[in-house]
């Protein structure tokens, strides 16, 4: 099993940038890709960003391109989010969430997750 702990989340202003943090705990050597989701009130939950075991792909939806960034360090067991420009419809409940293989943005192809962690962007 591999437990996920989000951190990282807050109130922000519209234009300000915060960084989460996803901290990897158990059999972490499953791990492969890493991910980030986001889920807004009376929404479906939607792929946000994913990275590869090394680093060195990623995906992201459209409507972060040019403003988020994500990134792992595996010494530490540890992937980020960091977002810049936030907008209001940036607004939602983000969870971190892991798989074994290759990038994925399909919320089912993911074994295990975090418990979420609330982004608020005011306008």
């Amino acid at each position: 099993q591999v437990q996920l702990v989000e951190s990282g989340g807050g109130l922000v202003q519209a234009g300000g940038s915060l960084r989460l943090s996803c901290a990897a705990s158990g059999r972490t050597f499953s791990m492969g890709t890493m991910a980030w989701f986001r889920q807004a009130p009376g929404k479906e939950r939607q792929f946000v960003s994913a990275i590869g075991r090394n680093g060195g792909s990623t995906l992201y939806t459209d409507s972060v391109k040019g403003r988020f960034t994500i990134s792992r360090d595996n010494a530490k067991n540890t992937a980020y989010l960091r977002m810049n420009t936030l907008k209001p419809e940036d607004t939602a409940v983000y969870y971190c969430a892991a798989r074994r293989s290759i990038l994925l943005d399909t919320a089912s192809s993911y074994d295990y997750w975090g418990q979420g962690t609330q982004v608020t962007v005011s306008s």
